[in-house]
């Protein structure tokens, strides 16, 4: 079945919004494209096509509801002629130098594994460490659900996430689940599972932000000076639907990112500093791309009203980068500003005030995309600073 509701009164600005979210109706369905200022979803749900639409119009209401404008604004923009056109999805795939394993979800092998440490590599010296007193810190892959909590990402953000439980520590309940994928022949996917009796309510879920468990680690202290500046890798993890078939987003990926917590003078100043290194880095590698105001994805019956305020305060910038064979670009760095949301929601102190924060994420496997997607994997195409800083790197690191 095919579902097809028009757009019209809903701003353009909003089109690409709305097909991500209206991934999240039904699971059973299989298309959306917008067309002609019509959405179409193609459908094997028993709902019908009336309940798809029904759906369909409260996320238009949701997206256009109380318009308050959205400022809009490139602070920095970067034109390149860049050598590749290519699909590099296909070309990564056929020279077996990706593994899909379903969408969204690779195995990355040479040479984009050795591009992904050198990125990180060059987060870290070029961007991170020109920050005096910057202290390097490791998380786990996992949350407390509690932690998300406090960060209201389970009312902002509740599609995304990937919540980790397991059996009920009952030997009754154990043997007869693995008895019953012997007797079932294996693991299936549709193997009927008593969640409630089998598995008790999730305590966490897989982390989908780097910068979380910074402001966790932080809970309850009053920090010295005018704040602290860490640096962190980890893996994060979103659930995006059919939207993992979109170029560069992934179920799982890396996210590099330099975090400020401190006074609102110490962050707001870092933040700035921020995002003239990544300018510079941009210019340096001569990649094709823009930094322009953004907003977070709120799934959210108040988009609108946070969306447009995170937008006129510009409290998010991300930094695109081009993909020539889409004509489309992807954001692969974002340098956000947050107030005192986690300084308030973790007790974190800078005297008798609350700590304000502020991050600079940078996606890696994006970066690594965005820039084979615009030079190809030919090494005699790419910008001469990036190959020699990278030849340089490999050397270093024999």
């Amino acid at each position: 079945m095919e579902c097809v509701v028009s757009l019209e009164g809903l701003a353009l600005s909003q089109h690409g919004q709305l097909k991500y979210a209206a991934a999240f109706i039904d699971e059973q369905i299989r298309d959306i494209r917008l067309e002609n200022n019509h959405i179409h979803i193609v459908h094997e749900s028993p709902k019908g096509n009336a309940a798809i639409e029904s759906q369909v119009r409260r996320l238009i209401e949701r997206f256009s509801h109380g318009d308050f404008g959205f400022k809009e604004n490139i602070l920095f923009e970067q034109k390149v002629n860049t050598p590749y056109e290519g699909d590099i999805i296909a070309e990564l795939v056929d020279r077996k130098i990706i593994k899909v394993l379903e969408e969204g979800l690779f195995i990355f092998r040479e040479p984009f594994s050795s591009l992904m440490r050198f990125f990180d590599y060059s987060f870290v010296t070029k961007v991170g460490n020109r920050f005096e007193g910057i202290k390097e810190e490791s998380y786990p892959a996992v949350i407390h659900c509690e932690t998300l909590n406090k960060t209201n990402h389970f009312t902002s953000f509740p599609e995304h996430i990937h919540f980790l439980t397991h059996l009920r520590e009952d030997l009754d309940i154990i043997e007869a689940f693995s008895q019953s994928i012997r007797e079932s022949g294996g693991w299936k996917p549709d193997a009927p599972l008593d969640m409630n009796t089998t598995m008790p309510s999730p305590k966490f879920t897989m982390n989908p932000s780097t910068c979380y468990h910074c402001y966790e680690g932080l809970q309850n202290e009053t920090l010295e000076g005018d704040g602290l500046i860490v640096s962190a890798i980890s893996k994060c993890h979103r659930f995006e639907s059919r939207n993992h078939s979109d170029f560069g987003r992934l179920l799982d990926f890396s996210m590099r990112e330099i975090i400020f917590v401190g006074k609102p003078e110490f962050v707001k100043e870092n933040r700035l500093r921020a995002i003239e290194y990544m300018k510079e880095l941009a210019v340096e590698w001569n990649v094709d791309c823009m930094l322009e105001i953004a907003n977070d994805p709120f799934f959210t019956n108040d988009f609108q009203t946070k969306a447009s305020f995170q937008r006129n305060q510009e409290m998010k910038y991300e930094l695109r980068l081009t993909i020539p064979h889409i004509k489309k670009s992807i954001a692969c760095g974002s340098i956000n500003f947050h107030s005192n949301t986690f300084g308030n929601a973790f007790q974190i102190k800078m005297g008798k005030r609350p700590a304000v924060t502020g991050c600079v994420g940078f996606g890696i496997e994006r970066w690594t995309f965005a820039f084979l997607a615009q030079f190809g994997l030919d090494e005699a195409d790419w910008p001469a600073t990036f190959r020699e800083q990278y030849h340089a790197w490999q050397q270093k690191s024999l």
